[in-house]
């Protein structure tokens, strides 16, 4: 069985704010979601009854390993994979410069990356850095302004015998658009190069499988799945022995903790764990991973659903153009949209005084923008607390500004 709408909702204390009179409804979700407050108890416990250094003899520092073990474990559990191929860090996007480095030092003058223009520049930039170091070549995938998706063609064209890495997006943060990731992984493969999954978007709504997919590393943030900001990484056992990372002499030199800087946000990454079991409680079954497969089923559905709904009600008027795949493709629950004769931002603020929260602009995903040839997006995101009544209301909203009102 799983949980409905309304008691999902009682879990979020933010939804019962109001602004300028009216009910928040949160659509900023593709920018960081609410969290629960079984989140912020986990962390607030482990702040307040264990927190120290690991590592030591006394009590709270044995129970701060035993705390951040599990939530390596449950991390794992998410994305199916081992615990000692979980790498915590600050955000995505620190953990993929922190990796373009340490995998950059085996490269040569000459070799080749491959990045796209559909991906957040978390996943760009960090490549194209370690190549101006480098000497590096870069290789960009086209994405397809039409469609929203990506070239798998182009990828396939673009790949040769110096290809060293192969970076790409599992999902678009500004179209929605759902990339077939275990093809690229396998492309990667057959040409003996890393493949590196930034899995920042989709990880809230396409459950996380490492072993299917076959990719080298994903990275991902638990602040879009209802949890705190902190930067999650998997990296295959063999490469994360092998990887020769800026590290400390004195700091651990195996496992995932070699690849750990410093001392990690404890309270962070027991929030991360407690997001996954957020997760998990939504759902019945006898382990975790099962309870995830079917809260993320459900979900999913939902989700699918409010999409179409919205999607079709903003493509009623003529003033409001929709970019990205269509409702019953492979997509997030992530509609971005522009309102002739205003800016992004216009439409945005527009809508907060309605009591609807949006973000806009490109959403650092800056070559998409300019592909599409506009100045920014607004968009909107679905979460697992949103309900049909709010996405009436932001139609009715959107439809309201196009309007003149």
């Amino acid at each position: 069985m799983s949980s409905s709408v309304e008691t999902i909702r009682e879990k979020f204390p933010a939804l019962s704010r109001t602004y300028l009179g009216h009910r928040v409804a949160y659509f900023d979700g593709p920018g960081g979601t609410q969290v629960p407050h079984t989140v912020v108890q986990a962390m607030s416990d482990y702040l307040l009854h264990h927190n120290a250094n690991l590592g030591w003899g006394y009590p709270t520092s044995k129970e701060s390993d035993e705390a951040l073990a599990s939530a390596r474990g449950v991390i794992a559990t998410f994305l199916n994979a081992e615990p000692d191929t979980v790498v915590f860090g600050n955000n995505m996007t620190t953990l993929t410069f922190h990796a373009a480095r340490a995998l950059g030092r085996e490269w040569a003058k000459g070799d080749e990356i491959i990045v796209t223009e559909l991906d957040h520049h978390a996943n760009v930039d960090p490549w194209r850095d370690v190549a101006k170091e480098r000497g590096l070549t870069i290789r960009t995938v086209r994405m397809d302004p039409v469609s929203g998706g990506l070239r798998i063609d182009h990828l396939e064209n673009l790949v040769g015998r110096r290809t060293k890495l192969i970076a790409v997006g599992a999902a678009s943060n500004a179209l929605g658009t759902v990339t077939d990731i275990g093809r690229v992984c396998c492309i990667a493969r057959s040409a003996g190069a890393v493949s590196f999954i930034d899995a920042v978007h989709s990880a809230p709504h396409i459950l996380p499988n490492v072993s299917e997919v076959g990719c080298d590393f994903l990275a991902c943030s638990s602040y879009k799945f209802y949890g705190p900001h902190a930067g999650i990484l998997f990296g295959r056992k063999e490469l994360l022995a092998r990887l020769n990372v800026p590290r400390l002499e004195p700091a651990p030199s195996t496992g995932p903790a070699r690849m750990e800087t410093g001392t990690q946000n404890h309270e962070g990454i027991v929030g991360a764990r407690a997001a996954v079991e957020f997760l998990g409680s939504l759902s019945d079954g006898p382990h975790l991973r099962e309870k995830l497969h079917r809260t993320y089923t459900f979900l999913h559905e939902r989700a699918a659903s409010l999409t179409a709904l919205l999607w079709d009600g903003l493509a009623e008027n003529d003033k409001i153009t929709l970019y990205g795949p269509s409702p019953g493709s492979a997509r997030t629950p992530t509609v971005s949209f522009t309102v002739r004769g205003l800016p992004a931002g216009e439409v945005s603020r527009r809508l907060a005084r309605r009591g609807l929260f949006l973000s806009f602009g490109d959403f650092y995903a800056m070559t998409v923008v300019h592909r599409l040839g506009i100045e920014g997006l607004v968009r909107a995101g679905m979460a697992c607390y949103s309900t049909v009544s709010e996405v009436h209301r932001l139609v009715r909203g959107v439809e309201e500004i196009a309007s003149g009102a």
